[in-house]
């Protein structure tokens, strides 16, 4: 695809529409994972701002490009016209799931682009053909809804928390669930299709000299921490398991997280 579609160009152009950012000094760009928004970054943009320059953007599933089809690769093209858009010079990239699964193909594609990776709670892999299906049958579901269901979004709370989460921080979960509940059956759709067969690009990691942290929460039911081992043996990856935190760590247990980040950024510039 051209970087100049206009999808991908919307990315350059508004990028202060399309993301939200604090702090001066060396760069640190968040990518959101599904169902999720450039939101779940603000406790990166509050904790770690005063010694980094922090932004994190939506993807297009918050856009008004969110019905329209699209991949990982579109995902990538976008994220380095959002670098562009915001002025950053190789900056570190954070990735949430979907937002690693995409950070990982733009250090694949583009290493010269990035100084490194931090990949919270993703990996390399591919979803096991059980998860696929699971998902599949759930987003073709509620394709043709206005909003996401209660009771969906209710599951929902599940892959994206872990249980200390849904039993300790209730105003967290419903939060998130009142905003799930304003999607379009169609973006949610879009969304997860982008990445759900996504094919597997480990063996493409082993060549990359790019410094790499991996943040997985020890909770987290949706790719549990067996699952990244893979991408921490093939990038040598660092790690740092979050306790009592599942698929969403960064925003669940986010001293932690930012600790883990700000020890990260150190050792990288």
């Amino acid at each position: 695809m051209s970087v100049d579609e206009p999808a991908t160009a919307m990315y350059r152009e508004r990028a202060d529409t399309l993301s939200a950012e604090a702090g001066s000094g060396p760069e640190l760009l968040c990518a959101h994972g599904t169902l999720m928004d450039r939101t779940m970054f603000d406790p990166q943009l509050d904790g770690l701002s005063d010694e980094y320059r922090v932004a994190a953007y939506n993807l297009r599933a918050r856009t008004e490009r969110a019905f329209d089809p699209y991949d990982l690769h579109d995902l990538v093209e976008d994220c380095r016209a959002m670098m562009d858009g915001l002025g950053m010079d190789k900056p570190v990239l954070a990735g949430m799931s979907m937002g690693g699964f995409m950070a990982l193909r733009l250090a694949i594609n583009y290493p010269d682009e990035i100084s490194g990776l931090v990949l919270i709670d993703s990996t390399s892999k591919p979803h096991p053909d059980d998860d696929i299906e699971l998902y599949r049958g759930m987003i073709e579901q509620g394709r043709d809804d206005d909003g996401m269901e209660q009771s969906m979004a209710e599951t929902v709370t599940h892959f994206l928390f872990g249980e200390t989460t849904l039993e300790q921080n209730s105003e967290l979960v419903e939060s998130w669930v009142d905003r799930w509940r304003t999607y379009p059956g169609e973006s949610v759709y879009q969304e997860v299709y982008s990445w759900l067969e996504r094919p597997d690009v480990t063996d493409k990691l082993h060549d990359l000299d790019i410094p790499t942290l991996v943040v997985h929460g020890e909770e987290d039911a949706s790719i549990d921490y067996e699952r990244a081992e893979p991408t921490v043996e093939a990038l040598d990856a660092e790690t740092a398991l979050i306790p009592e935190a599942g698929h969403s760590s960064n925003v669940e247990q986010p001293e932690a997280v930012n600790d883990a980040i700000r020890s990260f950024l150190g050792d990288v510039y």
